[in-house]
């Protein structure tokens, strides 16, 4: 598995030479469309819907498709079950084109370009590791790829070099390329997006049959994990029916240690029950340390919870004084207090600037409801 390419998102001038089509006017195609089109490059963007085409030219991410076109690049960006047959139809025609596309599979997709004699020495899949809750055109946005990780995933059938207008497009818009094979990159996304995906949407669906009592006294634990839980069934039905192995071996080593932690739970006070729970919620402490923090920084950060009024124009002064204090906020996250007219604002900064961020905002009035 390899690391990011060294270089700074943004830190060059246009670098993708050539007319790029794309084909899906979704939240990504036209996401991508619009930070092509702000660097000058000329996009050309077919659909099966024309709203969607309409809809992505008014917000300028390029100009509708036509039959005279002659792209160097073709982006796909497609729901996952037409990807290969779509990529396959754009390969034939344009035969000078390099193809890519933005599934967030791509073992199976290869696979079936094979299968059907597809001219993989112009194709080379890949996926941003971007998105939002929302999709369609309506939703996209230029910055949406800006310093987030785009995964080139590697065949034998092409070389990275003779891809490298892909590499281009994915610094043109701001992201950091990574290599990985096909196959590194479905067990990748297996863990680190799949199964979240599966793990949320069980914990939300408990939510169904809960008191109104219960869900009313729902905080940050609960949110946080659910709020992914509201995706689109039938692109994640496509989604995991595509990688499903890899899901289905990662469901089997949670289900074991679900097994473990109710066994532990059901015996108190057996022997070696407690040291059980004690050594999972550990292992999930060594694990979430592991995930990057801002700017792909490993390091952890101190929560500070701030009330706020509900009231307008609060917040936007709590984030004020804390940029007057000289305190970088690396997250921020919102909570509403159920029947009472005030919030809580979860800010993660650098342990160091703790002591005297709470000192500060408290001699300003503020009251600190946390600190961790």
């Amino acid at each position: 598995m390899t690391e990011p390419r060294p270089r700074q998102p943004g830190a060059h001038d246009r670098r993708l030479q050539g007319d790029v089509r794309i084909v899906g006017a979704g939240l990504l195609g036209t996401s991508i469309g619009l930070a092509l089109t702000a660097k000058g490059v000329d996009v050309a963007l077919a659909d099966l819907s024309p709203t969607a085409v309409r809809l992505a030219v008014d917000y300028g991410a390029g100009r509708p498709a036509s039959a005279g076109d002659r792209p160097a690049l073709v982006v796909v960006a497609v729901p996952p079950d037409v990807t290969a047959s779509t990529v396959a139809a754009e390969l034939e025609a344009h035969p000078e084109a390099l193809v890519t596309d933005v599934a967030s599979v791509k073992g199976s997709v290869l696979a079936e370009l094979r299968a059907i004699g597809a001219d993989v020495s112009r194709y080379l899949g890949t996926h941003p590791m971007a998105g939002r809750e929302r999709g369609g055109p309506i939703s996209a946005r230029a910055d949406l790829f800006v310093g987030r990780p785009w995964v080139l995933a590697g065949h034998d059938g092409i070389s990275y070099r003779a891809a490298g207008a892909i590499e281009d497009l994915i610094l043109d818009v701001g992201a950091v390329p990574i290599e990985l094979s096909v196959e590194e990159h479905d067990r990748a996304v297996a863990l680190i997006s799949h199964v979240p995906q599966l793990v949320a949407t069980a914990m939300a669906a408990r939510l169904r049959g809960a008191s109104n009592a219960a869900v009313d006294l729902a905080g940050q634990g609960v949110r946080d994990v659910t709020r992914i839980a509201s995706s689109d069934p039938g692109l994640w039905v496509q989604i995991l029916g595509a990688n499903a192995g890899p899901v289905a071996g990662i469901l089997r080593s949670l289900r074991d240690d679900l097994d473990e932690a109710i066994s532990a739970l059901e015996h108190p006070n057996a022997s070696g029950s407690r040291r059980a729970l004690a050594d999972l919620l550990g292992a999930g402490n060594a694990g979430v340390a592991r995930i990057p923090g801002k700017h792909g920084e490993d390091r952890r950060y101190a929560q500070l919870i701030v009330m706020v009024d509900d009231t307008p124009g609060q917040l936007a002064r709590l984030l004020t004084e804390i940029g007057e204090l000289g305190v970088n906020m690396e997250d921020l996250r919102l909570e509403h207090s159920p029947g009472a007219p005030i919030g809580f604002a979860e800010i993660s900064i650098v342990p160091e600037a703790e002591e005297r961020l709470i000192a500060e905002l408290e001699a300003r009035g503020w009251r600190i409801a946390g600190a961790s």
